[in-house]
């Protein structure tokens, strides 16, 4: 088996990977990762979904298309270009609900229903609010992350913030847990109670 030969790449995905070399966007996000939310994503029907962190639209790509006829998904971002520029891929689709605010902010005032997946591909929801944001997961459901191996950006210090929350993640015991020393270093959880 060769992971690298993937074959259903989201038909817009070409476009977005254009447009971020276009304006010289340089945090997008790996096609591994994009291949799993995919797959997570087809395991839910009617499914609800929460992406933290939208960037330039490329693995809400893989997640829309992994979704059903019948499920939703939120996304969150702070960068108005950025959101200007998702919208422009993904305004037409009534599955998908776009959100220009702080992710901290959101969240703190995020009460409705819980999800089925979060990928918290941010700070907000991966270093900070990560309690309020595991109980957004409804029992069954995954919490994903990935950049858990060191990134030629990081900043200097960051391992010390991978290092506690993978610790902090280990000790709950509400959720099952899975590391993946695999794309950029991934983490799988369900909520089991």
């Amino acid at each position: 088996m060769i992971d690298s030969n993937i074959q259903d790449k989201p038909k817009i995905h070409q476009q977005i990977e254009q447009k971020s070399a276009e304006i010289g966007f340089t945090m997008p996000s790996d096609l591994y990762i994009g291949t799993l939310l995919k797959t997570l994503m087809a395991s839910k029907p009617k499914g609800r979904f929460l992406e933290l962190g939208t960037g330039i639209g490329l693995s809400l790509s893989w997640m829309v298309d992994g979704m059903d006829a019948e499920s939703e998904l939120i996304s969150v971002d702070n960068d108005p270009k950025l959101i200007a520029i998702v919208k422009d891929y993904f305004e037409a689709d009534k599955r998908v609900k776009l959100f220009c605010e702080d992710g901290s902010e959101w969240i703190k005032a995020y009460s409705g229903e819980k999800f089925d997946l979060i990928f918290a591909d941010a700070w907000p929801g991966k270093y900070s609010e990560i309690d309020e944001v595991l109980d957004f997961v409804k029992v069954g459901g995954f919490y994903v992350i990935d950049d858990m191996t060191a990134q030629p950006n990081w900043p200097v210090g960051h391992e010390d913030n991978v290092t506690r929350l993978v610790a902090y993640l280990e000790k709950r015991s509400d959720f099952t847990l899975t590391k993946l020393n695999w794309s950029t270093g991934l983490i799988i959880a369900v909520r089991n109670s």
